[in-house]
This record gives structure tokens, sequence and C-alpha cells, in this order.
């Protein structure tokens, strides 16, 4: 029975790559193929470093499996150029690679031709989201529309004097209507602008610490 490796990937820790994992199990056994091995990583696909992927093709130059089963293009590259780097890398080594969502593998010289076709697409696709969402933020601005969070509407000098007189996060969270990261916060800002101002005795000694 030939040997296959998985690799999944999500963008942020509240996703869940075993997802993947279900649909590439029943396609891999379908095919006749032992899963020997699953990689996955979290992290964005703009990013250049990936721990998974790298420990994949690091097995695949051992020669542990013979093919690699992902859910889609965009999972395992992070633009045309990496997409090629790695199918280069598996063609050497003789590894296949089989796509579920595409429906495509390199078994095939159509598969290998549909891989970079399919892949430019993306690539251009996700150019034109770039480029839509600047092009967005730029009108908004020319409108004078707000781009991002709004400020919050708050009296900063109450919640850091609230925070300061002794109450808890939590009162001073509620009594603002604010989350208590935004008091942490207001409280770092207000830390990091004051400045300490040392009261001195007749002596010469430290009397107290006067915050400005």
């Amino acid at each position: 029975m030939k040997k296959a490796a998985i690799y999944g990937r999500v963008s942020t820790n509240d996703q869940n790559v075993e997802s993947q994992f279900c649909d590439l199990r029943s396609l891999a056994k379908a095919r006749g193929y032992e899963i020997v091995a699953e990689y996955s990583d979290t992290i964005s696909g703009t990013k250049a470093k990936r721990p998974g992927l790298d420990h994949l093709l690091s097995d695949a130059r051992r020669g542990r499996f013979n093919v690699v089963f992902v859910w889609a293009f965009d999972r395992i590259a992070r633009s045309v150029k990496h997409f090629l780097e790695v199918m280069d890398e598996l063609n050497r080594l003789n590894v296949g690679f089989v796509s579920f969502r595409e429906n495509i593998d390199t078994d095939s010289a159509l598969g290998r031709a549909l891989i970079i076709i399919v892949a430019a697409i993306g690539e251009l696709e996700k150019s034109l989201i770039v480029e839509r969402v600047k092009s967005g933020m730029r009108r908004a601005k020319l409108e004078g529309r707000q781009i991002g969070r709004a400020r919050l509407d708050i009296n900063r000098e109450q919640v850091i004097q609230d925070r300061r007189s002794g109450m808890s996060l939590t009162a001073v969270a509620k009594r603002h209507s604010i989350s208590r990261a935004s008091v942490c916060s207001l409280m770092k800002e207000s830390n990091t602008n004051s400045h300490a101002v040392a009261v001195l005795t007749s002596d010469g000694n430290v009397a107290a610490q006067v915050r400005l």
C-alpha cells in the first residue's frame, strides 16, 4: 500500500484543522493510501515561516511517503511563487500531490498544468481583493469617514482616577461601560505619559513621589 501524508492549515487559533483532516483521510482511504503522517500549521496564509510544512518537506526528502494530500491549494502556499517552489520540490522527490477542493493531482500532465493555472488565478483573486480593500479605505478617507475602530468616547481621566482610587478592574469597566482590557490600556497609556517627581525633606531624603 502506498503511503501518504496530509497537510492542513488554518489562519487563527479559533479555527480547527480537523475539519480539513476528515476530508483528507476519507479521500486518501478511498484511493487506497495509508496515512503515515499528518502535518498542520496555524498561521496566516501570507506568513513565510511554517513549521508544519517545513517538517513535511523534511520527511518527504527522507522518503517517508509517496503523496501529499491537502484540502486546497491556498492551504499549502502563500503565493504562486511559493506554491511552485513546493511543487518543484515534491516533483524532484517523486512525491505526488492531491488537492481535495480542486480535485486535481500531479499524476497526469493535465493535473500538473491545471495546478499552475489555478494557482495563478488564486493569486490574482487575492491581489484583486487587496486592491478593493485599499480602494475602499482611500475612498472612506476622502469622504472623511472613520477608518478602523472608533476612539473610545469616555472620560479617560475619570477612568484612570477611579482605578487609582482602588476600584477593581471589573468595577471600573462596568461603571464606564468598557472592557477590562480598555481599562488596562488606558492605565498603561497614562503611566507611560506620566512622570514622577521626588519630594525631598530638608535633610535630602525622599519624602514622596508625586506623579504629574
